[in-house]
């Protein structure tokens, strides 16, 4: 028999909301149970009762989908968009079920994106106390130092705060131009390009090519896949590791400061070799 659960978990699960934010709504009365505005406390059996948000009934979606989308640039991450400009929405109008960002990846920005229903599963991966890390292919000009390579690592103040310590290092390397790898683990808006600008170095292309265990692969612009279990398991897992981002700081304030303005070379590209699940995007 099923029981019921507290209302903020609920929302949170349908993605209505953080629990935090669905626990605001309920004390604002903005949420009623059969009828009724709910109190913080109450709970329901969803499926069964009628839970409605601003007088709009609340739909639980039937199946869980866990998407992996390339999004193109020019896309905005969201579901809407009062301006008028192409959302991401566009590209997972197929699903079935209504499907929303993980997280956020500007428009002039590209690569992976992760796709849901599941409010629980969104809320673990994107809460800012997790600290999953994201990997980007990042195009700057015009070249770069080992000293800002060092200050990227270690922290920079943007808007009064500092970065969380990142990874950063060079895979290719031209005239006027350097491609670097870069991991954060932490979610800013525009951190790396509010870092590079800081640091004097144009933007001239960002993609995210990793999410944790997740891989973009050779999944085209525009089309999505769904996710194993175990990339699913392995996002969750790194979530969940408690420490683990006090222990990448330990590792970087302890590591061999590189301090010189020499210009760096490209190291010997090691980016993973795991492919996509085989998924072309087209269900």
């Amino acid at each position: 028999m099923a029981e019921k659960s507290r209302l903020q978990k609920i929302l949170a699960s349908c993605g209505v909301a953080s629990r935090r934010k669905a626990e605001e709504m309920i004390l604002d009365g903005r949420i009623a149970v059969n009828g009724r505005t709910a109190m913080l406390g109450d709970s329901a059996l969803p499926g069964k009762d009628i839970i409605t948000l601003d007088g709009e009934r609340i739909s639980f979606p039937e199946n869980k989908y866990y998407l992996a989308l390339h999004k193109p640039r020019g896309f905005v991450t969201t579901m809407n968009d009062e301006k008028g400009r192409r959302c991401v929405a566009l590209l997972v109008e197929d699903v079935g079920e209504r499907v929303y960002p993980v997280g956020r990846l500007d428009k002039d920005s590209e690569g992976l994106l992760l796709m849901t229903n599941d409010g629980e599963f969104a809320n673990m991966i994107s809460h800012p106390k997790r600290h999953v890390a994201k990997t980007y292919r990042v195009t700057v000009r015009p070249a770069v130092t080992e000293e800002q390579l060092a200050r990227m690592e270690l922290g920079i103040e943007i808007d009064g705060k500092m970065t969380a310590p990142a990874k950063a290092r060079v895979l290719e390397q031209q005239s006027g131009r350097v491609v670097l790898e870069i991991i954060l683990y932490e979610g800013r808006n525009r951190e790396i390009r509010k870092m590079c600008e800081t640091l004097g170095l144009e933007v001239a292309r960002l993609k995210r090519i990793a999410i944790g265990p997740v891989r973009l692969g050779m999944l085209p612009q525009g089309k999505y896949r769904e996710l194993t279990k175990e990339e699913i398991r392995g996002l969750l897992s790194e979530a969940k590791k408690e420490g683990s981002k006090k222990n990448h700081d330990r590792n970087i304030t302890h590591a061999g400061q590189r301090t010189g303005k020499k210009t760096v070379k490209a190291s010997g590209s090691s980016r993973g070799k795991r492919q996509s699940s085989g998924h072309d995007g087209t269900r």
